[in-house]
């Protein structure tokens, strides 16, 4: 499939043109998520060995924690999550952020930040979770939230 894209100023609002012979499932699952950009996503992640539907605005952060990739959420609850992060990162919307080449926060549920050693930033989350905001990261980040 051959995919252009076109920047454009003056552009108001994105539209996406489609050219094709007939109306394939995954044209029609390209359709379907390109619709639903202001839906809500809904994570699934696992915690004794049961899954459940994790609401974006109850995490706090998702992070690597060895091999695994782990989920904290309000309740400091810890979940097991079987995306990989760069998935998350895109899918979860803009209350989310990369910090790290293993983090992603959410920016609603920062407590404060304070410069560190070495050009890197800490974080202090709600439930009192911290988190080092890497100098990869530093720029786009300070960029977002406008300090």
């Amino acid at each position: 499939m051959r995919v252009e894209l076109k920047i454009d100023a003056k552009c108001e609002e994105p539209y996406v043109e489609i050219h094709t012979a007939k109306l394939t499932p995954n044209i029609q699952a390209a359709i379907s998520l390109l619709q639903s950009e202001n839906d809500t996503y809904i994570l699934t992640a696992q915690h004794d060995n049961k899954t459940y539907m994790m609401d974006p605005e109850t995490i706090v952060v998702i992070c690597t924690e060895g091999r695994e990739l782990v989920l904290y959420d309000v309740a400091k609850t810890r979940y097991i999550v079987n995306k990989p992060l760069y998935e998350l990162e895109a899918q979860l919307g803009k209350d989310f952020i990369r910090i790290s080449k293993s983090a992603i926060i959410n920016i609603r549920k920062i407590k404060h930040i304070e410069a560190a050693f070495n050009g890197t930033m800490e974080v202090e989350l709600v439930m009192g979770i911290k988190e080092v905001i890497t100098r990869n990261y530093r720029k786009k980040f300070k960029e977002r939230l406008g300090v």
